[in-house]
């Protein structure tokens, strides 16, 4: 290993050592941890929360989706703001606004309130999760990269599927109790905070601002209405409605006028060009299938466990390990081997065979699979997501340059942050069906287990424990898009500096002749 990294701009920046480099990241893998965990930190709370707060089933929806649906809607629009300002102080600002969310969210005394703080967290989070690896990208070139690469993925791995474990044990626990999901945090991002303003030093490439309203506005309100449609169809209204065309129909509208107008500003918040970039599109189209089963994993893994197998939550969540264990390998192993040899792709095609087959296997499982053998799959399954979830940011960032970094990795971010929103909606319709199909004229519910004989609650786990597998199945035949774009990406060699164009060195002026 090197002994230093490369400067990163301007010229006059000083190189970094590993040790410089770790303990800057150390600040932005804590904010990362702790705005990842705001998204699944109340799965396994909610039934309380809502008895507390005296909830409905609506309210109880959106206590989810009001954070997934600011995080997933400002992403974009945090990623262009860290090309044109202040990289640190973004970063600040957004673990600022997670603090004030989260705070708000824990004193909440009514279910309204709790979903407006639950939106300002989320508003928080999404610049969070979006300008960590920003700033990464900035501070380490990306043939270096991979060695960081371990980091930041054992992070994304703990956080997603830590979250309900950590979740259930404060729901459990008399002395702390639900409040605690939101304030759990906020000593985390206190800390995160001192330490970024003592050890991150970004450097900021003077250009000229201009901001992109109309672009902004119209990309968050497209976005927003689609997911508003796809969270809450089959639930509040049916999917084939007045409401879902209207919905849907305004969203489609918004992103229509939101190209127009991305395509003439001089600063658009998603560049059209990326889209033209043949990296870019097939590691945007790989990373939505990885972000459902990222997302996705989180939630019927713990129903897998809880309901199909009766296992409590805090033995649902170390079940889960052998997944983070996976992704821990892939991640760091991967990256180790990229910083040494600078060859991106084989692992990424690695990643998506992995992924596939983890998928593939996880399929077969139902109520009666042996429990080491279902850890056995989600090991697969780990290591795919961990090389390619890291390495699909990888091949984009290593084909932009630094002035577009912000914008380029934030459409990765958002695309994957919106395969899981949607696939985790849309494969919990299915399992509803596959459950409803499964107990045949039953009128029996999730909400009646606590009530239900021993039979009858067999049966119901028995549905639930099946269902899973057509679950993991269903999202197997979509990874083949993901194994398709890792087959057909090219691969560009790593560069060793943070510019794909290295500035050129300052020419002095001759000195006048004399006597002139």
């Amino acid at each position: 290993m090197s002994t230093a990294l490369r400067p990163a701009l301007p010229a006059g920046e000083q190189a970094r050592t590993p040790r410089e480099v770790l303990t800057a990241m150390s600040g932005l893998l804590l904010a990362m941890f702790v705005s990842i965990l705001a998204n699944t930190i109340v799965a396994n709370a909610l039934p309380t929360i809502v008895g507390d707060l005296r909830g409905d089933q609506t309210g109880y929806t959106w206590v989810v989706t009001a954070t997934l649906l600011a995080t997933t809607a400002v992403t974009p629009i945090w990623g262009k703001l860290a090309d044109l300002f202040s990289k640190k102080l973004l970063v600040q600002a957004a673990i600022v606004i997670f603090l004030i969310g989260s705070i708000g969210a824990g004193f909440a005394h009514s279910m309204e309130v709790l979903i407006a703080w639950r939106f300002v967290q989320g508003i928080g989070a999404g610049g969070l999760q979006a300008l960590t690896q920003v700033v990464i990208a900035a501070l380490i070139s990306p043939r270096e990269r991979g060695r960081f690469a371990g980091y930041t993925g054992s992070v994304l791995a703990a956080a997603t599927v830590s979250g309900p474990l950590i979740g259930g044990l404060l729901v459990h626990t008399p002395a702390l109790g639900w409040r605690w999901c939101f304030f759990v945090g906020v000593p985390v991002a206190l800390l995160a905070l001192v330490v970024l303003q003592r050890t991150l030093t970004v450097p900021t490439l003077p250009r000229e601002v201009h901001l992109d309203y109309w672009g902004a506005t119209l990309i968050t309100g497209g976005v927003s209405a689609l997911l508003v449609w796809v969270s809450l169809a089959g639930d509040q209204f049916p999917w084939v409605s007045p409401v879902s065309f209207s919905l849907v129909g305004l969203g489609v509208a918004a992103l229509v006028a939101a190209v127009f107008v991305e395509r003439r500003v001089p600063e658009p918040v998603v560049p059209m060009w990326l889209l033209r970039d043949r990296t870019v599109v097939l590691s945007v189209l790989g990373s939505i299938v990885v972000g459902c089963v990222m997302f996705g994993g989180s939630v019927f893994l713990g129903q897998y466990f809880q309901i199909g197998r009766s296992y409590d939550p805090t033995a649902a969540g170390l079940l889960t390990l052998p997944l983070i264990g996976g992704m821990l390998l892939g991640t760091t192993g991967g990256g180790q081997l990229i910083s040494r040899f600078g060859r991106w792709k084989p692992y990424l095609v690695a990643g998506g065979i992995f992924l596939t087959g983890g998928l593939a296997l996880m399929s077969t499982v139902n109520h009666t699979t042996p429990i080491p053998l279902v850890g056995a799959y989600l090991v697969v399954l780990g290591l795919g997501l961990g090389l390619t979830i890291q390495n699909f940011l990888l091949a984009v960032q290593n084909t932009v340059d630094i002035t577009d970094i912000g914008a380029a990795s934030s459409l990765v971010a958002f695309l994957r942050a919106m395969g899981g929103t949607v696939g985790v909606t849309v494969l919990g319709v299915l399992l509803d069906n596959r459950v409803t199909n499964a107990l045949g004229n039953s009128d029996t519910e999730l909400s009646d287990l606590p009530t239900l004989g021993p039979a009858e609650a067999s049966v119901l786990r028995d549905a639930y424990g099946d269902g899973i597998g057509t679950v993991f199945g269903v999202t197997a035949v979509a990874s083949l898009l993901t194994l398709a774009a890792v087959l057909l990406i090219r691969e560009v060699p790593l560069r060793t500096t943070v510019a794909r164009t290295p500035p050129k060195p300052a020419v002095e002026a001759p000195a006048p002749a004399a006597g002139s």
